[in-house]
Protein backbone atom coordinates (compact mmCIF):
# COMPACT_ATOMS: atom_id res chain seq x y z
CA UNK A 1 0.00 0.00 0.00
CA UNK A 2 1.17 3.33 -0.32
CA UNK A 3 0.23 7.19 0.28
CA UNK A 4 0.99 9.63 -2.70
CA UNK A 5 1.51 12.93 -1.10
CA UNK A 6 1.43 16.67 -2.56
CA UNK A 7 2.03 19.90 -0.87
CA UNK A 8 2.59 23.12 -2.47
CA UNK A 9 2.83 26.63 -0.52
CA UNK A 10 0.90 29.93 -1.88
CA UNK A 11 1.29 33.90 0.19
CA UNK A 12 2.43 31.44 3.62
CA UNK A 13 -0.23 29.02 3.16
CA UNK A 14 0.42 25.48 2.06
CA UNK A 15 -2.64 23.14 0.52
CA UNK A 16 -1.62 19.39 1.89
CA UNK A 17 -2.89 16.50 -0.63
CA UNK A 18 -3.12 13.12 0.15
CA UNK A 19 -3.97 10.05 -1.81
CA UNK A 20 -4.21 6.32 0.39
CA UNK A 21 -4.12 3.52 -1.63
CA UNK A 22 -6.23 0.94 1.37
CA UNK A 23 -9.25 -1.35 0.35
CA UNK A 24 -11.85 0.35 3.27
CA UNK A 25 -13.87 -2.70 4.14
CA UNK A 26 -16.77 -2.43 6.12
CA UNK A 27 -17.64 -5.43 6.89
CA UNK A 28 -20.83 -5.57 5.23
CA UNK A 29 -20.26 -6.65 1.74
CA UNK A 30 -20.56 -9.94 0.88
CA UNK A 31 -18.13 -12.16 -1.37
CA UNK A 32 -20.00 -12.55 -4.82
CA UNK A 33 -18.45 -15.93 -4.98
CA UNK A 34 -18.74 -18.04 -1.64
CA UNK A 35 -21.32 -15.73 -0.30
CA UNK A 36 -19.36 -14.95 2.76
CA UNK A 37 -18.87 -11.86 4.62
CA UNK A 38 -15.54 -9.76 3.44
CA UNK A 39 -14.00 -9.23 6.66
CA UNK A 40 -14.12 -5.35 7.83
CA UNK A 41 -10.58 -3.73 6.91
CA UNK A 42 -10.38 0.16 6.97
CA UNK A 43 -8.28 2.98 8.50
CA UNK A 44 -9.29 4.18 11.70
CA UNK A 45 -6.24 6.94 12.41
CA UNK A 46 -4.55 9.06 9.86
CA UNK A 47 -1.80 11.79 11.28
CA UNK A 48 0.06 14.56 9.73
CA UNK A 49 3.24 16.54 11.07
CA UNK A 50 4.97 18.94 9.39
CA UNK A 51 8.68 18.27 11.27
CA UNK A 52 7.85 17.76 14.76
CA UNK A 53 4.42 19.57 15.07
CA UNK A 54 1.08 17.48 14.62
CA UNK A 55 -0.70 19.12 12.28
CA UNK A 56 -3.96 16.78 11.99
CA UNK A 57 -5.02 13.75 13.74
CA UNK A 58 -8.58 12.17 12.00
CA UNK A 59 -10.44 9.03 13.53
CA UNK A 60 -12.01 7.63 10.97
CA UNK A 61 -13.89 4.30 10.35
CA UNK A 62 -15.11 2.20 7.83
CA UNK A 63 -18.35 4.30 6.20
CA UNK A 64 -15.02 6.05 4.64
CA UNK A 65 -14.70 4.97 0.35
CA UNK A 66 -12.27 3.27 -1.14
CA UNK A 67 -8.54 4.77 -1.81
CA UNK A 68 -9.66 8.27 0.46
CA UNK A 69 -8.50 11.30 -0.46
CA UNK A 70 -7.26 13.97 2.45
CA UNK A 71 -6.72 17.91 1.88
CA UNK A 72 -6.25 20.48 4.08
CA UNK A 73 -4.13 23.56 4.27
CA UNK A 74 -2.55 25.16 7.17
CA UNK A 75 -0.23 28.32 7.61
CA UNK A 76 3.74 27.20 6.56
CA UNK A 77 6.37 27.76 4.09
CA UNK A 78 8.17 25.55 1.85
CA UNK A 79 10.60 23.39 3.44
CA UNK A 80 8.75 21.92 5.81
CA UNK A 81 8.42 18.44 6.14
CA UNK A 82 5.03 16.67 5.57
CA UNK A 83 3.79 13.04 6.77
CA UNK A 84 0.73 11.27 6.68
CA UNK A 85 0.91 8.40 8.38
CA UNK A 86 -1.96 5.88 8.84
CA UNK A 87 -2.87 3.15 10.87
CA UNK A 88 -5.76 0.51 10.29
CA UNK A 89 -8.31 -2.18 12.01
CA UNK A 90 -5.70 -5.22 11.13
CA UNK A 91 -2.69 -3.00 12.50
CA UNK A 92 -1.26 -2.26 9.28
CA UNK A 93 0.28 1.02 8.84
CA UNK A 94 1.70 2.88 5.96
CA UNK A 95 2.95 6.56 5.52
CA UNK A 96 4.36 8.84 3.08
CA UNK A 97 6.81 12.14 2.96
CA UNK A 98 7.03 14.93 1.15
CA UNK A 99 8.56 18.58 1.30
CA UNK A 100 6.56 21.74 0.51
CA UNK A 101 7.27 23.31 -2.64
CA UNK A 102 6.37 26.54 -3.79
Amino acid sequence: MAIRVKAKETSGIVEVKALMNHPMETGQRKDKATGELVPAHYINKVEVMAGDKKLLEANWGPSVSANPYLSFNYKGKAGDKIKVTWTDNKGGTDSGETEVTT
